[in-house]
């Protein structure tokens, strides 16, 4: 037999094929061997040298990551209606309502992560000063008592209001609540003075515990301001406003425990007008449940805390998902700033993030690599991880991590096991991108605070990107007809429902509102429209309550064209106008200040960035980047901007243009910009 058939025959017997084989001849050392390898003793080397080579790649060769279901078929029919689905994972169309039998609500969650945790310092003298779960127990006890001396009553119609930036005394306030059966009511500190009296107006017998933003070392007795009052709030709140939070716990400080309490509701308010999401600890327990069987979480995950503790997203999959397995959480300074320098001090293995600051890792990588030989090098070393993805293999040790993307990791601390990213759409190539570079799982979730959370999450092991997953074992999702945009369940498309035990009682004292958001069936409609995949994912195409319509009767989704608009190279933020008075489209657009000055000279403007922004001529030039990438998004003409404002300044959460989860305030920004809108509308129409 001549060599390159034994090779072959090797091959076959192996099992290796393609590229895996190709691999294994390049690893053969160059031996004097003879065209026949049975006449001399060295082929017997050689075979033994080949041997252990195929043994030791057959060993260490990665492996691909077993997905809980098929990853062609990730969603079954409910009562064979392709148009209502849930999660392949159930045996049943029996949803899931818990996952231990010992977790129903967040003082069982608690109780387990004490149990698993008992009384241990996590690693004490390093940056992050932790605190144990049996201190954490016995601070809330020690506040909760306090709440009782004040004159809260221990039981579900006890309102505590949290007002405070990300700390532990967050969670300990909770904790305290919950250990004593009372509702907490979290406020983001940048709802507005009117805002938040609405608040306390709305929960009648209420407290209101808020931190102030001075250091703290230990503990939350006496550091909290307490009122059962709505004047002195009120007047309190006025002042506070003026000088908003900076909290700081101990330059850099983390703290980790979990929630405990018995009570029946948990009342969360979000931005706009105020309305009370009554949350049941049935609610946080089946939703819960839901991600703790997709993700996986262990006792030595770390994850850090920056997103809006007032926010379901990260209350449920940071907070209690993590508590309920003795896992660690530290949190940020306070200064968003500042929040990669937290990262790489804490080294977190579970990150859950937003587009937005994906969006800022994409471009600052790419922005880091000026030589064309890198930008190739790069690229190629993308592809390589992407096949190795598409096959099911998700690491952070190959050989183009070590020579490639070890900075980019290392700039998250290096731990990253897996990340999370919701409540906005991302990009299908930044999220394919990052999913290469940082070597982890990256997951892309869908929902809102009237489900507890999240209520679509992809699945381990794909790879594959443009949807948010499918249902999660504890709820059920149809799409419905909306006529007058043309969707129809019948064709795999609608407005978003779900249904299960993760959906939300109603809203507090508003049974207008609640009737508007749960029909009789008790599905809660999302305003949002949907598309089923073929693989049982669910795809975001559309947005029912923000749509509106031109003069000439075309309806249009706002939210749609600027998530297209986003991909355009100089834009950092952009909002759609329009109404039913004029027949076209208009936008605000935030130049991205990194990119922006290159990008005007690249193209024969020369100026400092707040000139670029002034200049005509550089804004037609956006314009026309702008409309290039629509047309390529197959916008239709109608739905593409014919004239634009550049502003300088970013909408953030402090300049009341964003949410505390970062997203547009569509009315604050029409307000903010009503000038510069009427402007553009009185030129001559297109």
């Amino acid at each position: 037999m001549h060599f390159p058939e034994w090779l072959r025959s090797l091959r076959s017997s192996t099992g290796l094929k393609g590229s895996e084989s190709e691999d294994l001849w390049s690893l053969l050392p160059s031996l004097p061997l003879s065209s026949s390898f049975s006449l001399l003793p060295s082929s017997v080397l050689g075979l033994g040298a080949l041997a252990s080579i195929t043994a030791y790649w057959l060993v260490t060769r990665p492996r691909p990551m077993r997905p809980p279901c098929d990853l062609k078929a990730q969603s079954v029919a409910v009562n064979g209606d392709p148009s209502c689905r849930r999660s392949a994972i159930l045996k049943d169309d029996t949803l899931l309502e818990f996952y231990y039998d010992d977790t129903r609500t967040a003082y069982d969650m608690f109780q387990r992560g004490l149990m698993i945790s008992g009384d241990e310092n996590w690693k004490p003298g390093q940056p992050y000063e932790w605190i144990s779960y049996a201190e954490v127990a016995e601070q809330a006890q020690v506040l909760g008592s306090g709440l009782l001396a004040k004159g809260c009553q221990p039981n579900p119609e006890q309102f505590v209001g949290i007002y405070a930036q990300n700390r532990p005394e967050w969670i300990i306030s909770e904790l305290a609540c919950y250990t004593y059966s009372m509702a907490v009511v979290p406020l983001y500190d940048t709802l507005g003075l009117e805002a938040m009296v609405h608040i306390l107006n709305l929960g009648e017998k209420s407290f209101t515990l808020k931190y102030e933003n001075e250091n703290v070392s230990h503990g939350v007795k006496g550091e909290a301001f307490i009122t059962s009052d709505i004047q002195t709030a009120y007047g309190y709140f006025r002042n506070a406003l003026q000088c908003p939070l900076t909290t700081t716990l101990y330059g850099t400080a983390a703290v980790s425990f979990a929630a405990q309490g018995h009570c029946n509701n948990v009342l969360f308010i979000y931005p706009g007008k105020p309305k009370g999401a009554m949350i049941t600890h049935g609610n946080i327990a089946s939703n819960t449940s839901s991600v703790i069987k997709i993700l996986e979480i262990q006792q030595d995950d770390v994850s850090i805390s920056y997103l809006p503790l007032a926010h379901m997203f990260e209350r449920m999959i940071q907070v209690v998902s993590m508590f309920c397995y003795g896992a660690r959480v530290g949190f940020y300074q306070g200064d968003i700033s500042l929040l990669m320098d937290d990262i790489k001090t804490l080294k977190p293995t579970f990150f859950p993030v937003v587009p937005r600051l994906l969006n800022r890792i994409y471009d600052k990588i790419l922005g880091s690599v000026t030589s064309p030989f890198r930008r190739a090098l790069l690229n190629y070393a993308v592809k390589r991880k992407q096949a190795e993805l598409s096959s099911g293999v998700v690491r952070n040790n190959s050989l183009w991590d070590k020579l490639v993307f070890n900075k980019i990791q290392e700039s998250l601390g290096g731990n990253l096991r897996f990340a999370l990213t919701a409540s906005a759409p991302i990009s299908p190539a930044v999220l394919s991108f990052l999913r290469a570079t940082l070597g982890c799982l990256i997951f892309e979730g869908y929902g809102q605070t009237e489900c507890t959370a999240g209520c679509t999450f992809s699945m381990p092991g794909d790879c594959s990107t443009g949807h948010v997953g499918a249902p999660l074992p504890c709820a059920m999702v149809k799409v419905v007809d909306i006529p007058e945009m043309n969707y129809y369940a019948k064709n795999g498309a609608g407005e978003i429902c779900i249904r299960g035990p993760s959906v939300f009682r109603g809203y507090l004292r508003d049974p207008e509102k609640t009737a508007e958001a749960l029909d009789r069936d008790s599905w809660l409609h999302s305003g949002d429209v949907g598309q089923w995949l073929p693989n049982g994912t669910l795809r975001i195409i559309d947005r029912k309550k923000h749509i509106f319509k031109l003069a000439q009767g075309e309806y249009i989704a706002p939210e749609k064209i600027e998530n297209v608009y986003m991909r355009c190279v100089p834009v950092l933020q952009v909002f759609v106008h329009g109404d039913s008075l004029q027949s076209y489209l208009i936008g605000i657009v935030v130049p991205d200040p990194e990119v922006f000055v290159d990008w005007a000279k690249d193209r024969g403007f020369v100026g400092s960035y707040e000139e670029l922004c002034q200049n005509p001529d550089v804004k037609k030039a956006v314009l026309e980047d702008m409309n290039a990438v629509g047309r390529e998004a197959r916008l239709n003409s109608f739905e593409q901007v014919k004239d634009l404002y550049l502003h300088p300044e970013m909408f953030s959460v402090a300049n009341g243009l964003l949410t505390p989860t970062l997203k547009s305030r569509r009315a604050d920004i029409r307000r903010h910009f009503q000038e510069q809108i009427s402007s553009m509308y009185s030129k001559k129409a297109y």
